[in-house]
Order: structure tokens, then C-alpha cells, then sequence
């Protein structure tokens, strides 16, 4: 029999350095693969954000989805403004979440207003335009707040008018004293007297004094803002009261009535007529009577 390792034959090895199964770890040499970190196939801007979060570890996992869960909570329970075209129910339900003092007024019997510090006294403050405004802001969806600040702009702006009103009408006054003055002559002269009488009557007698002061042309105290009005009731007047007869019957057809009899005694009667019907006149006889006429005349008849 022939024997092969008789032969000289040598048995089949593999090429030296070509191992025939995997080595062993380390036994070519190498070191072993880094193990590879949880966020290492993140994008680069997420990995930023678990570096700047000190999301570098595997239990890091944990508190990225308690994150979540808790984004998730608060968006859930966040506001959201409806959309323009919502309907009502959207927005009564939006409404609702906010505190009450952002709730949009929902009827006029809800807006309470407080009057402004520091009005003016004697400001004429209406109730009845702020109840008018009350549903304004109702309609407007006015909050508390904000219909609080537009009544109170409001009210200031028509107390800065009537305060600018009152300061113009007072020089009105002061303008007409002093014109009728220039014309007339000072206010304690016997002739600024007559013709203030005059003027007055004839505004008396064509029933227009309540109808001035209804107009601001003649104040409460009687003072003019125009010394235009009062020179012309003043012309009027000169023109119909020219004769002595008219509304005055006998006491102005007579003598003076303030002139004393015989007996010593005036005729009452007839200077109350007189005062009455003609306070000009009436002034003037008492002056030639040697009376003083501010004690059966007023200085101002209105």
C-alpha cells in the first residue's frame, strides 16, 4: 500500500495570515469599534440641542419624552384665538377661559362708571348720555377697562369745553362792560343807568328776556355778552316808550308823583305805576324830586 505521507506528500494549510474562522478580538492587533451613543444619528441641529440640554447619556431618553409629555399637556390647555370667521359659540367659549376683567361686556347693565377725580365744579355731567354709552360699548365688545377709559376721556374732553366755555363767556361779560361803558358812560352814571333801563324794558315788553338767557345772550344775573343786543333794545326802547302815555295811564299823563303835596305826602300809587310801567321816566322824576332813585327803583330791573 502506498502511504501518502510515505510519499512525500504535505498536507493542505491555509496561506499563512489568512485565518480560516474570525480571530479573536484583538489578535490582529486593531482596537475594538467605539460604541456608538443613542443620539449619534440625530441631525445636527437636534444633536445641538440634546449637547446644550445635557441629553448625552442613555437616561437622558427619559426626560426627553417627560419633555414631550408635558409640551403636550400645556399646548392642550394653552388659548388659541379663534379664527376671524369663527362662530359665536368659538368665541363665548374663548371668552369664558379668559379672567373677567378681559371678558368682553355682555350687557349694559354690567358697565358700572366711576366718575373722573377733579371735574369742574358744578360740572353739568349727564346720566343719560353715559347710559347711552353703556350699550355702545356693549356692542363694541368693550371690556370693563376699556369702557372705563373711553367714558372717562370722554367726560374730561366736555369738561375741558365747558371750563373754555365758561372763560369765554366771562369775557364776553367784561367785553360788553367795557363797550357799553365807552358809550354810555360809567356804570354808576345817571345815563348808563337810563339807557340799561330802557334796553331792559324794551326786552321785557317783547317777552324776550326768558328767551336771552335760554340762548346764553343774557346771563341769570342779568349781564349781556353782546353790547351789540343791548344798544339796539336800547334804540327800541327810546322809540317805544318816547311818549309818557304809553302803559302808564294817569300816573305818566299827570305831574310828579314824587313830589310831595301840601299835606307832605306822595302818591304811592302812582309811583308804583310809574316804577312799573317806566323806570326811566320813573328814575328821572325822582331825581328832579329830589329823591334818590336806587331807593324806588332797582339798578336792574330784570
Amino acid at each position: 500500500m502506498t502511504d501518502l505521507a510515505d510519499a512525500g506528500s504535505v498536507v493542505a494549510l491555509p496561506p499563512a495570515g489568512n485565518l480560516a474562522g474570525p480571530p479573536a478580538a484583538g489578535d490582529n492587533g486593531s482596537a475594538p469599534p467605539a460604541a456608538e451613543s443613542w443620539f449619534d444619528g440625530l441631525s445636527e441641529g437636534n444633536r445641538k440641542l440634546a449637547e446644550t440640554k445635557g441629553w448625552t447619556r442613555p437616561e437622558s431618553l427619559d426626560r426627553v419624552f417627560t419633555s414631550y409629555a408635558e409640551l403636550e399637556r400645556q399646548q392642550g390647555e394653552s388659548l388659541r384665538i379663534p379664527a376671524a370667521d369663527a362662530a359665536a359659540e368659538d368665541w363665548d367659549r374663548f371668552h369664558a377661559r379668559l379672567p373677567e376683567v378681559m371678558r368682553p361686556l355682555t350687557s349694559p347693565d354690567k358697565v358700572e362708571y366711576r366718575r373722573p377725580d377733579g371735574l369742574p365744579e358744578g360740572f353739568a355731567y349727564s346720566d343719560e348720555l353715559a347710559n347711552a354709552s353703556k350699550a355702545w360699548a356693549v356692542e363694541a365688545g368693550a371690556t370693563p377697562k376699556v369702557a372705563q377709559a373711553y367714558h372717562d376721556r370722554f367726560v374730561g374732553y366736555m369738561a375741558e369745553q365747558a371750563k373754555a366755555q365758561q372763560i369765554a363767556l366771562a369775557r364776553s361779560v367784561e367785553a360788553t362792560h367795557d363797550d357799553l361803558v365807552r358809550d354810555w358812560g360809567p356804570t354808576d352814571s345817571d345815563g348808563f343807568r337810563r339807557r340799561l333801563e330802557v334796553a331792559n324794558r324794551a326786552m321785557k315788553k317783547l317777552g324776550l328776556v326768558d328767551a336771552y338767557k335760554a340762548k346764553g345772550i343774557l346771563l341769570p344775573d342779568g349781564a349781556l355778552t353782546d353790547p351789540q343786543i343791548a344798544k339796539a333794545f336800547h334804540a327800541v326802547g327810546e322809540a317805544m316808550f318816547r311818549e309818557d302815555t304809553i302803559d302808564g295811564g294817569a300816573a305818566l299823563s299827570g305831574g310828579n308823583p314824587f313830589k310831595r303835596n301840601a299835606a307832605g305826602e306822595r302818591n304811592l300809587t302812582d309811583i308804583s305805576a310809574l316804577v312799573r310801567s317806566d323806570p326811566v321816566r320813573a328814575r328821572r322824576l325822582a331825581h328832579e324830586a329830589g329823591e334818590n332813585p336806587d331807593l324806588w327803583i332797582p339798578n336792574n330791573p330784570l
